[in-house]
């Protein structure tokens, strides 16, 4: 791989994430905020690497005598680009050589992330696992994907009915993981986003040209409907599949879009979730 495809900084490090392949672990939380990471590695047993560049801050250790890490990604899909294709370069690509490793290793992703519901009946206060990601945000128009499963087809299609120009990209969560979450949590249909504003037809100044909730709240398949709006998962399912990873995104519904209400004490919604899914995670 040529330099400027594979870039490396004076240390070694991959170029973004300025992360060497011993700095993480194979079961990786991601978080959107970077102070959020030390909300997350307050509950290890001990942090051996702290590390920070730009918006990414990762810190390593364990839990439960298991290997861990916690990294923010900033928000929004381009930087969940950034992210798990470095993520993948540091354990599947010879920093040497720049070759692909003749063994694959797998990486198990978890989203720790905020949401907002787009289902009257999914309080503030909620937490869901993404069942479904729909990427509205238009990552994956520049990546050659899989063949769709029958339910990543259905929702496909559905979607694409009601998204005018935009094309629905769609992810199913990740099986194995799923079982392990699904006892604690309600699967959600989740909504990715390509910004905070317009595309989740928030209005201050400028006016979205259509209503998106809207319109996602009146359709369904197989009588599930759309429960929740966010920024990355989509991101993270698809390019985690593309790449032979395993992953799943936790949310916590911080406002409710059709009543208007959000949350009095996020900060304790989050860190509730945050003990949950560690500890579901690190049995």
């Amino acid at each position: 791989m040529q330099e400027s495809e594979l870039i490396l900084n004076e240390n070694g490090s991959i170029y973004h994430l300025n992360l060497l392949p011993e700095d993480i672990a194979s079961t990786i939380i991601t978080v959107g905020d970077p102070q959020r990471v030390s909300d997350v590695s307050k509950f290890f047993d001990k942090v051996f690497i702290t590390k920070s560049n730009r918006e990414f801050v990762v810190h390593t250790g364990t839990l439960n005598n298991q290997p861990i890490t916690c990294l923010s990604t900033g928000m929004g899909t381009d930087n969940i680009d950034i992210v798990l294709n470095e993520l993948d370069a540091l354990v599947n690509i010879d920093f040497d050589t720049r070759l692909v490793k003749e063994h694959h290793t797998e990486l198990t992703i978890v989203r720790l992330g905020t949401s907002g519901s787009i289902n009257r009946n999914i309080t503030v206060g909620a937490v869901l696992y993404s069942k479904i990601a729909v990427g509205l945000e238009g990552l994956f128009s520049w990546y050659k994907t899989k063949p769709k499963t029958v339910l990543e087809k259905k929702w496909t299609e559905r979607i694409a009915e009601i998204s005018q120009d935009i094309r629905p990209f769609v992810f199913e969560v990740d099986q194995t993981l799923e079982s392990r979450f699904q006892p604690h949590y309600k699967p959600g249909i989740t909504i990715t986003a390509g910004g905070f504003y317009g595309p989740q037809n928030r209005q201050l100044r400028l006016v979205p040209c259509f209503d998106i909730i809207s319109r996602l709240s009146g359709i369904k398949v197989d009588n599930d409907s759309p429960t929740n709006i966010e920024m990355e998962t989509a991101g993270i399912y698809g390019l985690g599949a593309l790449l032979g990873h395993k992953a799943i995104s936790i949310n916590a519904i911080l406002a409710n879009r059709i009543t208007g209400e959000f949350a009095k004490d996020p900060k304790k919604i989050m860190e509730e979730t945050i003990k949950e899914s560690l500890s579901i995670l690190c049995l």
